[in-house]
């Protein structure tokens, strides 16, 4: 599915509602099989050539709920499973079609994860420190999640980088370890653009 400045992270969940008929017919044929379908960030004007107007990379996702409304339009939720890779598009299916690899993300060295995962976490507190305490706690419970720095900085990019080219760029940057000073430094300028950046 080719949406515009939309980019999913794995863990995370969008919300869609489906009305063109090419993505009815793409949610039936997902329904009938496993369930899952990709979405890719389309850049700019949809074009006959997927190739220029689709970032590379986007997420596979796993349909956890739907519903057909009596129009037979659907509402649904995708959850983020995996960064794929677009290696080839088709044009015998009413949709966009191609076909995929995964993309492995991965933290090295592993005696730093935790270091890693402290550090994450703390840039998360400073952004987070002038809400309530309600809000606190829930940010902190998702966070408390995480097994390990590849899924956090997921959950963080979901949650809290808005701004789409970065959140693509992220996607796309295959190193757990190269994702985290970018993302400490989004959340500091965040931070400090809204006035509460604890110095």
């Amino acid at each position: 599915m080719l949406l515009p400045d939309c980019t999913l992270f794995p863990h995370g969940g969008l919300p869609l509602h489906i009305f063109e008929p090419r993505y009815r017919a793409m949610l039936k044929d997902a329904l009938e099989g496993d369930c899952f379908f990709a979405v890719a960030r389309l850049a700019g004007d949809e074009t006959p050539r997927p190739a220029e107007c689709i970032a590379a990379v986007g997420t596979i996702g796993l349909i956890r709920a739907s519903h057909e409304q009596p129009d037979g339009t659907s509402q649904l939720l995708l959850h983020g499973v995996m960064r794929v890779r677009f290696t080839e598009w088709h044009d015998d299916r009413p949709y966009p079609f191609a076909s995929i690899e995964p993309v492995i993300s991965l933290f090295t060295p592993d005696h730093q994860a935790q270091a890693a995962m402290k550090t994450l976490r703390g840039a998360v507190e400073d952004a987070i420190r002038p809400l309530p305490e309600e809000v606190r706690e829930g940010v902190f419970s998702l966070l408390d999640r995480a097994d390990g720095p590849e899924l956090m900085t997921d959950i963080i990019c979901q949650q809290f980088v808005h701004e789409p080219n970065l959140r693509q760029s992220l996607l796309e940057t295959e190193s757990v370890g190269a994702r985290i000073p970018v993302i400490c430094q989004y959340l500091h300028e965040a931070s400090r653009a809204a006035g509460h950046d604890g110095d």
